[in-house]
Formats: structure tokens, C-alpha cells, sequence
């Protein structure tokens, strides 16, 4: 194997093995002990990619932002609607966090950054900024009342994400986190659309449902 390939295959070994340790303990109780015996590789090789602790837990969070925001990006270039493509990222997100323990992990740290003395807020700011986008086209279809300040809705569906996301960590380990995305939308469909539009949404909000 190439040595530009080995160091590749070396690093994404350890970012898993974090990524796995840093899900399960939370990044105050993860040591690069921990990192080193989940990922299977030496201490020199951990040093030789990752300076410190912090240091690894930004590559962690940056690989998951990759990762989530991604599809967002492939959704503003899609020709679907505004607001169904919100929904189906929501429940694209939700379905993230129960199977990627990168998207856990990095989710979790964005949550905890200020223990590692950094306080990020880029990951928050472009999901936003997208969700913005996309309500905005959802205006300009008619498929979201025209009164509504998008970029504070923008705000508000991130931070209701977040929310519903940690309270079913704590309530149930996730078990329910794709009903309780079903249940934000039920919630919020109401003001947001009209009433003879809102059976459409309503159904495609179900689909968190059925994804679990």
C-alpha cells in the first residue's frame, strides 16, 4: 500500500475510533488513551496526524459537518420543493444520528465545544443559512404564508431540531427521535402553511415515522 494511502487509511482509523469514544463518554471523560485502544493504532501514529485532544475533536466535528451538510447542499441544487426538502433533511439528520456514530459523535461535540475552550458556530450557521434558502423557495411557491420572516424561521427549525434531538437522547437514547421529528412538523405545519396544503405536508412528515 502507497505510504500517502497507508497515513489516509491510518487517519480514518483514528478518527473512527474517536468518533466511537468521544459518542460514548462525551469529550471531558475521553482520554487519547481511549482514542488509541478504540482505533487500534500506535501513539506515535495518533501524534503524528492529531496534536492534541482538542485538536482531534475539531477533525471529528468538521468530518461530521461534511457529512450532514452535504445532502443540504445537494437539496438547494434539487428542483424539489422548498419545504418538503426541509422536512426530508430533518428527517435525513435524524436518521444520521441513529446510524453513523461519526454524525453521534460530532453532533455531541458541537453540543459540548465550550469544554474544549472553542465555541463554533459555523455547522449551526450554514444549516440555517439553507434552511433560509429553502423557505425562501417555499415562499415563492406558495407553499409557506408570505408573512413569515424566514431567516427567523430558519433560526427557530435548527434550534427545534436540536432540542427535539437532545431531549430524546436523554429520554430514550434516541429510540424515539424519529417520532418526535414527526411530531415537530405536526406542531409547526399548522402556521406555516395553509390549511389546504397542509395534508400534503403532513404526509411527508409522516415519513420520519415510517423510517424508523
Amino acid at each position: 500500500m502507497p505510504k500517502q494511502v497507508r497515513a489516509e487509511v491510518t487517519r480514518a482509523s483514528i478518527l473512527r475510533g474517536a468518533a466511537e469514544v468521544f459518542d460514548r463518554y462525551g469529550y471531558a471523560a475521553t482520554t487519547l488513551s481511549d482514542v488509541i485502544a478504540q482505533s487500534g493504532v500506535t501513539k506515535g501514529a495518533l501524534y503524528f496526524h492529531f496534536s492534541s485532544k482538542e485538536d482531534l475533536a475539531k477533525a471529528v466535528v468538521e468530518e461530521q459537518h461534511m457529512l450532514s451538510v452535504q445532502p443540504s447542499r445537494d437539496w438547494l441544487q434539487h428542483e424539489g420543493q422548498g419545504l418538503e426538502s426541509i422536512i426530508r433533511l430533518s428527517i435525513g439528520l435524524a436518521t444520521q444520528l441513529l446510524d453513523d456514530v461519526v454524525v453521534r459523535a460530532g453532533i455531541r461535540l458541537t453540543l459540548e465545544q465550550g469544554t474544549f475552550g472553542v465555541l463554533q458556530a459555523d455547522p449551526y450557521r450554514e444549516w440555517v443559512g439553507v434552511i433560509e434558502q429553502l423557505m425562501d423557495r417555499a415562499v415563492e411557491e406558495g407553499d409557506v404564508r408570505t408573512n413569515i420572516d424566514t431567516a427567523a424561521l430558519a433560526r427557530f427549525v435548527v434550534g427545534a431540531f436540536t432540542g427535539v434531538q437532545l431531549l430524546s437522547e436523554v429520554f430514550t437514547g434516541r429510540d424515539d427521535l424519529l417520532r418526535r421529528v414527526q411530531d415537530m412538523w405536526e406542531i409547526l405545519l399548522p402556521s406555516l402553511v395553509t390549511p389546504r396544503k397542509l395534508p400534503h405536508f403532513r404526509r411527508i412528515a409522516s415519513l420520519a415515522e415510517s423510517n424508523g
